[in-house]
């Protein structure tokens, strides 16, 4: 099959969350599986600085509210040899869009682009183009669209498909986080180009606004999400953002595929970022790892003592309020912290000022640095996850891929992925420590059992052991993927 992945970000060209990850790893895997994939981008900087060997394939003309800027809107091809050999890419070369010196979708204020719904309706328009043959060699027969900003690419594809009375290629949109729904004033609907019934209830219209996330949703042939417990939450009101009911009526057609680990860039035998490679049956390079971060932060030296780490954005969904008010509590249960993230500024300042305080035992950095956060799991003894929602997560799978024992809360892709460790478990099918309630005393609880595990370093080494060998590549997320593109380009 021939198949157009539509995103706004790629690892490791640019990254702002796992979607970059995700989009970075299906390809590679999809083609040793023998399907043939391409990437459809924006222009952003750092894309076209990682498009190798460019040729123009198109001067496009999008309807006149998507052309904006000055030389024009082209369609570029080429390799992206950063990203894998052999994966290749169409990159949208809009200037006026898409080189501007904040990031990809607000400005250096952290203020979103005030033409985001032009700068990602041009990414679905363009892949809908592709579609129909825009490049006269190579043409899908499935396009993959992920997350709000390719959310219209399944909308601009059904609209052509609906005028020309014709079928050109399957259509797949993939929810990495429904809370980001991409959402829009309702007046810029005219500026799209699309029909004037593709506006209301039963097209891209969510509560008087244009909903990029809404859209595909509606219009793409099959939905899938990033976990299948993540797939039935979000059909619920508690998880469902609003798109619940949507979602319920569209059940039929939505799965949970979980994400995998690109064992490329992510697995601890072959780490170059690593002060020392380890895997499953020989563990002192963990060992050595966790001496040479605790001495980089700051921290004690202390083998003997329990370090947890976590990599996140700060914000409330992920559960970082409840990690700070446990913070002396995992001092009292002798846990050192280490952190790497960004997000809410008073989030931010209350982390920095607890390290300031305790400089021993725990260790802030604010910003995200990809090089350290290898190191930061591979030298901590456990990971936290508590988040409020979580559709997939991949922290916890490097964690289970490192010996890093995940902490989360029984919630979307976390349970999905981390079994508990209890007395009648520790020999079947413990993997880390999970709970229930969004709470900080529950953090503390499974903390506390965490601790006392750890305090014996045999049953500690079997559940670090069997979690390393669990297996979350991308093969069986690829083949799950293959055999949904097979029902839609049927």
């Amino acid at each position: 099959m021939r198949v157009l992945q539509v995103c706004a970000e790629i690892f490791p060209l640019l990254k702002t969350g796992g979607l970059a990850d995700v989009a970075g790893a299906l390809p590679p895997a999809l083609a040793a599986l023998g399907d043939e994939v391409r990437v459809l981008l924006p222009g952003f900087d750092a894309i076209l600085d990682g498009l190798q060997e460019a040729v123009v394939v198109a001067e496009l003309q999008p309807p006149p509210a998507l052309h904006w800027g000055s030389g024009g809107t082209r369609l570029l091809w080429g390799r992206l040899p950063a990203v894998g050999e052999g994966v290749t890419a169409y990159v949208i070369d809009a200037p006026g869009y898409y080189l501007r010196p904040g990031g990809p979708y607000a400005d250096a204020n952290r203020h979103p682009y005030g033409d985001n719904h032009l700068r990602f309706a041009l990414l679905g328009w363009v892949a809908a183009e592709l579609a129909q043959g825009l490049d006269p060699f190579w043409h899908p027969t499935v396009l993959h669209a992920h997350d709000w900003h390719a959310g219209l690419a399944p909308v601009y594809l059904r609209a052509a498909q609906q005028a020309r009375h014709q079928h050109f290629a399957g259509s797949v949109f993939t929810v990495h986080n429904l809370a980001y729904q991409g959402g829009f004033a309702g007046h810029h609907f005219q500026e799209l180009g699309l029909p004037s019934g593709f506006w209301g209830v039963n097209g891209v219209e969510f509560h008087g606004q244009i909903g990029f996330m809404k859209g595909g949703l509606y219009f793409a042939d099959r939905i899938t999400t990033v976990s299948p417990t993540y797939a039935r939450e979000i059909q619920g009101p508690e998880q469902g953002c609003g798109l619940d009911g949507l979602l319920r009526t569209r059940g039929v057609d939505l799965s949970g595929i979980l994400n995998g680990v690109d064992d490329a860039v992510w697995h601890p035998a072959t780490d170059v970022l690593l002060p020392a490679n380890y895997d499953v049956d020989a563990l002192d390079g963990k060992a050595a790892c966790k001496a040479a971060l605790q001495q980089e932060l700051g921290l004690t030296v202390d083998p003997s003592r329990p370090l947890l780490c976590i990599v996140s954005r700060l914000t409330e969904q992920k559960g970082l309020h409840l990690v700070l008010e446990a913070l002396p509590g995992l001092r009292a249960l002798g846990w050192q912290f280490a952190m790497l993230g960004s997000g809410d500024a008073w989030m931010e300042t209350a982390f920095a000022e607890a390290a300031a305080a305790h400089p021993g035992d725990i260790a802030v950095r604010i910003g995200y640095d990809e090089r350290f956060a290898h190191r930061l799991i591979a030298g901590s003894d456990a990971i936290a996850v508590p988040s409020r929602f979580e559709p997939c997560g991949l922290t916890q799978l490097y964690g289970l891929k490192y010996g890093t024992l995940p902490l989360v809360r029984r919630v979307g892709g976390l349970a999905d992925t981390v079994a508990d460790t209890r007395l009648e478990t520790l020999d079947r099918d413990a993997t880390g420590f999970v709970f229930d309630e969004f709470s900080a005393g529950a953090l503390l609880w499974a903390a506390e059992r965490a601790a006392a595990l750890f305090r014996r370093p045999a049953d500690w080494r079997t559940v670090q052991q069997r979690a390393m060998r669990q297996d979350f590549g991308w093969t069986a997320a690829a083949r799950h993927y293959q055999a949904l593109y097979r029902q839609v380009s049927a």
